[in-house]
């Protein structure tokens, strides 16, 4: 069921991959429950007994980034939106600024600490005094600073803008252009120290959260890339080839769009990196499972599926490990376009997707429980919402979606207007219509999905078609997505991997390029922005508010919910100390080997 996803590079999440260990003498531990819908329990860390083999950790911890198409290259958290390119470069550490406990709240001890003032509006972020860069640049404030300007500037390639940002004083006039810096910035002990100030209009609850939509929790290497212009920072070799880090290890080699290669970085600040080498590459959909049989990987990241789960849980040298994903996967619609002059979406009545009865018709005409039953071996099930259950608080599990009701889906057309004539139905006005539907190429399962889909849009009449008659190349889907105005796809099968702290307003947001469907109303504007007003200290509140907001956006089915999995991988049993709880700062530090070879 796992589409490949889009990511919001904010989460600044470490623990959001897989390993794993090895030796008889081991045991699992820590909670094995399965999340609502889910059949299947694993645990989210695995321990090993077994003694750690100095000479193993001399050799190489080979990891799979189970993924179709070649990653991008795109190392800077500000300017990444594809989950493969945070995958590939996760043992740089993400450049994250902050260390999270179990719930991603942002705990002192990372590369910075963080100190909110409610009284004054103000988030003051201190760096620690040994923080460096891997080619020994020190970190300093105007680090901290640098990917605001790069997110907010009116020429950049980033996707991270949302309306959120501009709480920051100063950041509305910045990215319209109106003004050369950020006033909301403030340095005590100036740009190359170590304490960062920022001014807000108001204090939010989120920003307690790692990944909140109102803070960046990375940092930009300033110096190291003052001088490329922001608009071609994406393409720069500071980016491309030759990036730095801060995290245990520093790239040691890059093979473009297939492979990169770790060595421990000397200048990490934390715990000293056990194992000297790392190699992550890139292997199809069609070739994880036997690639993992045939123990040439240690572990696996990226897209596994209900079916790989299906192939790989017998294997005696390997652990399934897993917890519920930060991540769904959903229906979008093509409603309007982004306008490139006021930086906002803006919907389109004449869309040929405007209607809300044919969007919901849509959506109740697809079978998604059995298509999870069929497809997912208990690793994923049909979402009710756009809020993934692992938000506990947050996640409104009364929300019904769109399970399958072809009596009501024919209903809503009739009472649309979309008559029959013939096999299809046509448009209100009489002239013929022809739904594109895009998704992207992977395993033949998914080949089978959307066949499905096709089939069960055809029985209500619609006489919908894969964009060109085939499915699309990743990279290709989303460049033709994220163009400001398209109109090849109508409606598509994507996934989100979403940030550790669930407000929606870098995807559903007014202003937020990441918003493809481009739906707006002020209503939707209303709801997001309770989540964190001044009322919204109040928890019971804001939960009110969350889901609020998850029905409303049912009502309007603009983005129709498809189904919500574990985040699982399987691990070979040579690794030691693996553990994926968030609390886990320390997950690649933390990891050694056991056995020279995997096993």
């Amino acid at each position: 069921m796992v589409k490949k996803k889009l990511v919001l590079s904010a989460m600044a999440v470490l623990a959001t991959l897989s390993l794993a260990a090895c030796s008889n003498k081991s045991s699992s531990s820590s909670s094995s429950t399965a999340p609502t819908g889910a059949s299947v329990k694993l645990s989210e860390s695995y321990d090993n007994t077994a003694a750690v083999s100095q000479a193993a950790n001399k050799g190489t911890l080979k990891v799979a980034e189970a993924n179709n198409s070649p990653f991008q290259g795109i190392t800077d958290p500000a300017l990444a939106s594809n989950a493969e390119d945070t995958d590939v470069f996760a043992p740089g550490g993400g450049d994250n600024l902050f260390n999270v406990d179990k719930n991603y709240k942002i705990v002192n001890g990372g590369l910075a600490n963080l100190k909110l003032d409610r009284a004054n509006n103000t988030a003051t972020i201190t760096l620690r005094k040994n923080a460096k860069w891997s080619n020994g640049m020190p970190v300093t404030a105007k680090d901290v600073e640098y990917p605001y300007e790069v997110i907010g500037n009116k020429n950049t390639t980033s996707q991270q803008f949302s309306s959120d940002f501009n709480d920051i004083q100063g950041m509305a006039a910045y990215h319209a252009g109106k003004a050369k810096t950020i006033s909301g910035f403030t340095y005590p002990n100036g740009q190359n120290g170590r304490t960062t100030v920022i001014h807000f209009a108001h204090v939010t609850p989120s920003m307690q959260y790692s990944g909140n939509s109102f803070m960046w929790a990375a940092v930009e290497p300033y110096e190291y890339v003052k001088n490329v212009p922001i608009a071609k920072l994406a393409a720069s070799t500071q980016v491309r080839k030759n990036p730095i880090f801060t995290g245990p290890y520093k790239l040691n080699k890059l093979v473009e769009g297939e492979s990169t290669t770790w060595v421990p970085n000397p200048y990490y600040y934390g715990k000293k990196p056990q194992i000297k080498h790392i190699s992550i590459n890139v292997v199809s959909s069609n070739n994880i499972d036997k690639a993992v049989q045939s123990k040439k990987y240690d572990f696996v990241t990226g897209g596994l599926e209900g079916t790989d789960y299906n192939e790989l849980k017998g294997l005696k040298n390997y652990h399934m490990i897993g917890s519920p994903a930060l991540s769904y996967d959903y229906f979008g619609f093509n409603l309007g376009y982004f306008d490139t002059k006021t930086g906002e979406n803006v919907m389109d009545p004449k869309a040929k997707m405007a209607n809300k009865n044919l969007r919901e018709a849509m959506l109740y005409a697809l079978n998604l429980d059995q298509v999870a039953k069929k497809f997912g071996y208990g690793m994923t099930w049909r979402a009710n919402t756009l809020i993934p259950p692992v938000f506990k608080q947050y996640y409104n599990a009364s929300e019904k979606g769109f399970p399958l009701n072809i009596k009501k889906a024919n209903q809503l057309l009739d009472k649309a207007g979309y008559k029959k004539q013939g096999k299809w139905r046509v448009q209100p006005n009489g002239k013929p219509l022809t739904i594109y539907f895009g998704a992207m190429t992977g395993t033949s399962a998914q080949a089978a999905e959307y066949q499905d889909y096709l089939q069960q849009w055809h029985k209500i009449g619609l006489n919908v078609q894969l964009v060109g008659g085939k499915t699309m190349e990743m990279n290709s889907f989303y460049s033709t997505l994220q163009a400001p105005k398209q109109n090849k796809i109508d409606v598509w099968a994507g996934a989100w991997s979403v940030s550790s702290e669930p407000t929606p307003t870098q995807i559903y947001g007014k202003d937020a390029t990441f918003n493809m469907g481009h739906f707006v109303s002020a209503k939707n504007t209303q709801l997001m922005n309770e989540m964190n007003s001044n009322k919204a200290w109040n928890q019971s509140y804001r939960i009110k508010a969350f889901k609020q907001w998850q029905t409303y956006m049912n009502q309007q089915a603009a983005v129709g919910p498809d189904s919500f999995s574990y985040a699982w991988a399987p691990v070979n049993k040579r690794v030691k100390g693996y553990n994926i709880n968030p609390a886990n700062n320390e997950f690649w530090s933390n990891l050694s080997l056991t056995c020279p070879h995997v096993q």
